[in-house]
This record gives C-alpha cells, structure tokens and sequence, in this order.
C-alpha cells in the first residue's frame, strides 16, 4: 500500500487546482451585480410584518371558525355529558388562542410601532 496517495495523485496538481479555484471566485465576484435598496430597512421590515400579520390573522380565523364548527358538532352528536364537556372545553381553547395569536400579532404590527421613538433621548 503506498502511503503517499495525497503527494503523488493530487500533490503536482494542487497550484492547477488552486489557481482554477481562485480564477472562479474571482470571475463570481466580478460578474456579481450589486442591488440597491430603495426603502429604508425598518421601511421594508414593518410592512413585511404587517403584511404577514395579516396573512396570520386571516389564516388562524378560518382555521378558528373551522375547528368551531368541527367542535359544536362534536358537542351536538355526541352520546354522552362527558364528550359534550371536552367538546365544549376544546371549543373555549381555540377561542383563547385564537385571540392569543391575533393580540400578539396585533400588538406587534401596529402597537409597537407607535412607541419606536419613546425611547430616545434627546438634549
């Protein structure tokens, strides 16, 4: 078994492979066209999260009136007290967070905002 694989295969042509590599670097940098913003960056940022709040919003209150509707029904075909106090119980749940998850996102896209500049100091 020859020890020396690294040296006697890859070794000679290691400055061809460096220089190929460095060359392809090179070449990406040069060809790389440079973007330039046209919003600030907080701009860009609040109304991304607003858009997404309402994304959020209008997703988690159909899926919010969807599993409602799953839990009356539950509760109204239901045999037992039992399974109507857990459809009942489920049904309060996505209630609770469904107004966790709107407050949250509403608390932040326009709440937080109004107080961004409260915080500075000024002589």
């Amino acid at each position: 078994m020859n020890k020396h694989i690294f040296r006697d295969r890859i070794g000679p042509n290691l400055p061809r492979y460096y220089s190929r590599v460095m060359m392809l670097l090179i070449i990406c940098a040069c060809l790389t066209i440079p973007a330039f913003a046209v919003q600030d960056l907080f701009a860009v940022a609040k109304t991304i999260i607003i858009d997404l709040y309402t994304q959020i919003a209008g997703i988690s209150t159909v899926l919010a009136g969807l599993m409602s509707a799953v839990a009356v029904i539950g509760a109204k075909l239901s045999n037992n007290q039992h399974k109507v106090d857990q459809a009942w119980d489920w049904l309060k749940r996505i209630w609770i967070c469904w107004a966790i998850i709107n407050g949250i996102g509403a608390f932040i896209a326009y709440i937080v905002p109004k107080f961004s500049g409260l915080a500075t100091l000024t002589p």
